[in-house]
């Protein structure tokens, strides 16, 4: 099984990596949501934040590690519902790097004793909270690959050297 925390340090790259990626869009095209999508690129950020809390937190009968209204809102089937301006966009950037910061501190503590075990949709039984932190990095390249189409499609002029258009 891989080291715990090695995964959240590679769990922290990939969060930094997504951050590099969309950090030239402007406010109107995080929040942008394309024709035959459901979500937009911010809301993709929040959910990466909500899902580790839900899975770690929440599943081992814990409270939350960050303010509730990071969660909820961008839980899996939940959907837009307000325009999320500058200063709550950057909220929502600082809080995906200091969650999963706390999630290393707390592991290092031993917070997570107990675990609700959970069959996830994908063929996976999460068992444990190493389980589920190494459920983390399939569910947030899933996400990555969503964020990238997305950013595509708001920004088709600044994304064209980045994606070859044949193979």
């Amino acid at each position: 099984m891989p080291d715990t925390l090695a995964t959240i340090t590679q769990i922290k790259k990939t969060r930094t990596f997504i951050l590099a990626l969309v950090k030239d869009l402007s406010t109107e095209q995080l929040n942008k949501i394309p024709e035959g999508f459901n979500n937009n690129i911010i809301w993709h950020i929040a959910h990466l934040t909500a899902t580790l809390q839900n899975l770690c937190y929440v599943r081992s009968g814990l409270p939350v590690s960050v303010e509730e209204k990071y969660v909820t809102p961008f839980l899996s089937g939940t959907k837009p519902v307000a325009f999320i301006g500058k200063e709550d966009i950057t909220s929502i950037f600082n809080v995906l790097l200091t969650g999963i910061d706390r999630l290393a501190a707390d592991y290092t503590r031993g917070v997570f004793v107990a675990f609700d075990p959970w069959d996830k949709r994908y063929g996976m039984k999460l068992n444990s909270i190493e389980d589920a932190v190494n459920f983390v990095p399939f569910h947030e390249g899933m996400h990555l690959g969503y964020i990238m189409a997305l950013k595509k499609l708001v920004s088709p002029e600044k994304f064209k050297h980045i994606l070859p258009v044949s193979f």
